[in-house]
């Protein structure tokens, strides 16, 4: 089997768009339970609602891979499943260490879902030199003296980033100079890196704040749809009838 430094994916030479690659892995999610529950084919209406994106961005999506199912079938699911992880560079076996082995990276050790999706741990890697030859998801940390080695011993060209966020930047220096091209972040900061090299940030407290701002909005509607639907009450005049723009308006309209 191929390793992943000797082969990329096609996406970029086939000038696949960055959106639809952003996508690609969202379709392969859905379509991959649909395998699981053996259903031979989906429609473009229904995989788009299971992907979250409408069905002509799908069918879109799909045309730069050059499938475009069949009237009245649809897509072939087992089909769909291959040229999608083809396209991503998913059937190949893609060698990854991880560097910091503190709790959010042993439970990204622990993830059982990179073997099936054509990851490979082959290493984690942590500064503490107490944690080192500890057994974390089967595999025994190794100290960051050894982070060159293990990735040319490897074929080592995806590093996950979990370190805290004052060593993020100087393991990426070292990752990107051991031959690295493709990072995972995870640690709070922005990582600078060189022309060629690739870098996919996931912070999560960025997102809790995003779906902070929508809920503080959603509120604000509420609240504004709630005031429309009250009434303005107009206040009564020492007479019993109410002011209107006019003046007093009596009790009783005279007939």
């Amino acid at each position: 089997m191929a390793t992943g430094r000797t082969h990329r994916p096609a996406t970029r030479s086939r000038g696949i768009p960055e959106a639809t690659v952003a996508r690609l892995p969202l379709y392969l999610r859905a379509l991959t339970a649909l395998s699981e529950r053996s259903v031979p084919t989906v429609s473009s209406e229904e995989l788009a609602t299971a992907a979250g994106v409408n069905s002509a961005k799908l069918r879109k999506d799909f045309s730069y891979l050059g499938s475009y199912g069949t009237r009245g079938v649809g897509y072939d699911v087992e089909y769909l499943v291959y040229q999608i992880s083809r396209e991503l560079g998913l059937t190949q076996d893609w060698p990854v260490v991880i560097v910091g082995i503190g709790n959010l990276g042993a439970a990204l050790a622990n993830y059982g879902g990179f073997a099936s999706r054509g990851f490979r741990v082959a290493a984690l890697i942590d500064a503490d030199p107490a944690m080192a030859g500890k057994p974390v998801a089967g595999l025994p940390v190794r100290h960051t003296d050894e982070l060159e080695a293990i990735i040319t011993d490897n074929g080592v060209s995806i590093g996950v980033i979990a370190t805290p966020a004052g060593a993020a930047q100087q393991v990426c220096d070292r990752l990107v100079a051991a031959g690295v091209t493709s990072i995972l972040n995870f640690a709070p900061t922005v990582l600078s890196v060189p022309e060629g090299v690739d870098v996919r940030k996931v912070d999560l407290s960025i997102e809790l704040q995003i779906l902070a701002f929508h809920e503080q909005r959603k509120a604000g509607e509420d609240a504004a749809q709630t005031t429309a639907a009250t009434p303005p009450r107009v206040p009564r005049t020492a007479g019993g009838g109410r002011k209107g723009p006019d003046g007093d308006v009596p009790a009783v309209m005279p007939a």
